[in-house]
């Protein structure tokens, strides 16, 4: 089916009330905010701890290892935990091999670096090599987001947290169906409930649409008035 013939039928189907949509779908993802302010407490610990003599020729292509065969962003305390590094300040000679790695990535003229996403770290391809991947991967096409399903994204990472009826407001169509096909998708969780009549549910997006964006953080998403300037 055509997609802006599939957005039509998506859209017009009659939405589920928000408790279905809430039963039905997956867990929320985590949002990894804990987790980075127990490893700011870390950091903090580090500076005063003293200096514990690590072989960074060791180190370091373990640290590649480990990224290169992680699916999901890996924090700097997940993988000195797995290297054995526990200790206080164990991370710093993570970020280092990190900091290493990078300089001989560079150097070497490879396609790829090691970014920092979503809390943690992941190994990322350099954009300019994005049509080439593009080519590669045609048959995950399918598997995209409908345009009603990326304008809902849009609205609910700018707004969030954000009730279902604004975002109806905003779109002008009911968004029930695009809501749940959000959240089967771990783009989109419920992030608690509005303080009014009949405490509705509020929406935000998840630590996974951060790792697929490529974002370290919702404070990198791009301004609003950068997009009108690409767009116009």
């Amino acid at each position: 089916m055509p997609e802006n013939e599939q957005a039509t039928t998506e859209e017009s189907s009659t939405p589920e009330s928000e408790e279905a949509v809430e039963t039905e779908a997956s867990t929320p993802s985590e949002d990894g905010s804990a987790e980075e302010s127990a490893e700011e407490v870390e950091a903090e610990a580090a500076e005063q701890a003293e200096p514990i003599d690590v072989d960074m020729d060791e180190i370091t292509p373990k640290v590649e290892a480990a990224l290169l065969t992680s699916e999901r962003a890996m924090t700097s305390g997940k993988i000195a935990e797995a290297l054995g590094l526990n200790f206080p300040g164990g991370t710093k000679p993570v970020n280092e091999a990190i900091a290493r790695l990078n300089g001989e990535y560079e150097e070497t003229g490879r396609a790829f670096r090691i970014e920092q996403v979503a809390g943690g770290w992941q190994v990322m391809t350099l954009p300019e090599y994005a049509d080439v991947l593009a080519a590669l991967h045609k048959t995950k096409a399918q598997s995209k987001l409908s345009p009603a399903a990326m304008e809902t994204l849009a609205i609910v990472a700018y707004k969030q947290p954000v009730l279902r009826v604004d975002l109806e407001a905003i779109r002008g169509v009911a968004c029930g169906e695009t809501l749940r096909s959000l959240m089967e998708r771990h783009l989109v969780k419920i992030v608690g409930r509005a303080e009014e009549i009949g405490r509705p549910m509020l929406y935000g997006t998840t630590k996974q649409f951060l790792e697929i964006f490529g974002l370290a953080s919702l404070k990198d998403l791009p301004k609003v008035e950068e997009l009108r300037q690409g767009g116009a």
